[in-house]
């Protein structure tokens, strides 16, 4: 980055996306905002006087000269940029030298500012065209203070067509969330006039602690999402060269702090886990490339779809995905507010989005929390509790029992990954749920949804049709149900008056005893991925069927070895973990009853 505040030659100010920047008090703020992050700044302070149109935001950031500040509010004036090449190799949230100039002419702008190795720092108020009106040494800790008061006050047309105040303070709060999220290195404090009191005085109206990543953020802004009901991953060390030659590096499960631009791409991902939180609206989708959040909905729509078989439906994923890009394969240059930009590889990056979502959903000891449930501990016993063993009937190896109908059949499991964590079944409670020993406590998992979760993946993985024996007939079909059968590939042809022939099926519902409902259930519409959920919820062993060890046994295996095992295609959550921590703390293993007792 280039140091000392210059104007831009004529040429380059030709070539940026020129637009209002400064188009509300949300727009100020980022403006500001971001101005503090890009000079280093930990610790941001935001005051803010709605109804006299005026702010201040204080950075402890690397502070300005006094030739700096002269120069920092005339026109396209700016110290991240300095020839037309650099608008291909961005490397700060800004870039233009627009937003001091446009509030030198909005409103009544000051700066304090003073550098760390300066003696004294120097306060400068600017004229309406941005050139320095008056220049005093001041008294201020290392950082910049930036004031803007009455804005938009010689233009009475825009404060009118603006948003009523709350809806804009409403903004303002949004804003600083995204960019809390996108540098949780920082700490910010923001402050609102209380004038219902008898004298206006500045009282807090947030805070936002810092923290490693955006994991510790995000539960300061949602108070009902807890840090154990979060996922994150980092994938970085794969190069995505120009001419698409990949360099690929490991992956890691530990977080990665984006807030510096470098030339090796990264991909930070955070969402909540689809058993534990979900949005009635995609409000909490979010992409970010660098530090800032953008629009970006072929990105947005990856996510969607990564998620669709894992929440109920109408729900929508908690998931923040912040890509570190090297700067010249972006072109930020497209927006005023850089909202929108030109992101290349975008199939690559979409690819590494879905893989890397795919992954965090696994289970793994990094997302086994019991946080959630530790408070249903209580519960969970006494609902458990029966005539003895906590009503668990005890199957042993050597029982022979029938497993059912067909469908309750489990098909042998896939090999163990030399990562995975077995469980080792104990017991089934109400021939409903699988008790299972896993290292890190104790898991009650549901028998049918578990089993539906694994056929579906497998159906999803091998479609296959086959012939059947003896054709299935079906009556007085609508013509858009047997349009529906046959987008399915299913063999269907009339047979009289009303009357329908199907000669093939999913192989998984040929030899079943209900056939003729399942095709029934396929014809009354979807896609093929909704048939294949059809299909696997009606296969799957069903609650109050009694299973053998090595039947729960195989099922675990099975289950494990998911994608996603956390919730069964419908989005219903499979497992309640119960860690051997709870445990201790609910039998209260701490005490010290004493050495008499063998304890």
């Amino acid at each position: 980055m280039a140091s000392g505040i210059e104007a831009l030659p004529v040429e380059v100010v030709h070539l940026i996306a020129a637009g209002e920047v400064i188009d509300s008090l949300a727009a100020v703020v980022r403006e500001l905002a971001e101005n503090s992050l890009d000079a280093g700044a930990t610790r941001i302070t935001i005051s803010l006087y709605p109804e006299q149109w005026r702010l201040r935001v204080a950075d402890n950031g690397g502070g300005m000269s006094l030739a700096d500040l002269k120069q920092a509010a005339a026109p396209h004036s700016t110290s991240k940029i300095r020839d037309r090449q650099d608008l291909w190799r961005i490397a700060s949230l800004g870039f233009r030298g627009e937003a001091l100039h446009s509030l030198a002419q909005l409103a009544t702008l000051e700066i304090l500012s003073r550098p760390a190795d300066a003696a004294e720092g120097w306060q400068v108020s600017y004229d309406n065209q941005g050139k320095p009106l008056q220049v005093e040494p001041v008294a201020i800790a290392p950082g910049t203070v930036v004031t803007v008061d009455r804005l938009f006050g010689n233009w009475t047309a825009r404060r009118q067509g603006l948003p009523p105040l709350a809806q804009q303070m409403r903004a303002v709060q949004a804003m600083i969330h995204q960019l809390a999220l996108c540098h949780p290195h920082v700490t910010w404090q923001v402050q609102q006039t209380d004038t219902h009191s008898g004298s206006p005085r500045d009282r807090d109206w947030f805070h936002l602690w810092s923290g490693k990543t955006a994991q510790q953020i995000l539960p300061q802004i949602l108070r009902d999402v807890q840090m154990g009901d979060l996922q994150e991953l980092t994938v970085e060390g794969e190069r995505i060269k120009d001419e698409g030659e990949r360099i690929k590096g490991d992956e890691s499960q530990n977080s990665l702090q984006l807030s510096a631009v470098s030339r090796q791409p990264s991909l930070y991902l955070l969402l909540g886990l689809p058993d534990r939180c979900h949005r009635h609206r995609p409000d909490w989708l979010r992409v970010a490339i660098n530090g800032r959040f953008v629009a970006m909905p072929a990105l947005e729509q990856t996510i969607l779809s990564s998620f669709r078989q894992v929440l109920p439906r109408d729900r929508f994923p908690i998931c923040i995905v912040h890509l570190q890009v090297p700067p010249d394969q972006i072109d930020w240059n497209r927006h005023p507010a850089k909202a929108e930009i030109y992101l290349h590889h975008l199939d690559d990056w979409r690819e590494q989005i879905a893989s890397a979502i795919e992954q965090a959903l696994r289970l793994s000891p990094m997302n086994l929390s019991s946080t959630l449930y530790s408070q249903r501990v209580g519960t969970l016993i006494k609902t458990a509790e029966a005539e003895s063993g906590y009503g668990a009937r005890r199957v042993q190896q050597s029982e022979a029992g029938e497993q059912g109908s067909r469908g309750a059949e489990v098909t042998h499991p896939s090999p163990l990954t030399p990562h995975s964590s077995p469980l080792k079944a104990l017991a089934q409670v109400h021939n409903t749920y699988i008790l299972a020993e896993h290292p890190t406590g104790v898991w009650l998992i549901e028998q049918h949804i578990a089993h539906e979760r694994v056929l579906y993946e497998q159906l999803c993985d091998r479609w296959q049709l086959v012939s059947l024996e003896a054709a299935v007939m079906l009556h007085q079909l609508s013509v858009a149900q047997v349009e529906q059968l046959q987008r399915l590939g299913l063999e269907i042809e009339p047979f009289g008056e009303q009357v329908w022939m199907v000669r093939s099926a999913p192989a998984i519902l040929a030899q079943r005893d209900d056939c003729t409902e399942a095709l029934l259930e396929l014809s009354l519409g979807g896609d093929l991925q909704t048939a294949q959920v059809a299909t696997a919820c009606r296969s799957a062993i069903r609650n109050g069927t009694s299973l053998t060890l090595q039947a729960m046994q195989t099922l675990l295996d099975q289950w494990q070895q998911t994608r996603s095992p956390r919730t069964c295609p419908h989005g219903r959550p499979i497992c309640l973990t119960l860690e051997e921590s709870s445990l201790s703390r609910f039998f209260r293993r701490h005490w010290v009853i004493g050495k008499s007792h063998g304890i």
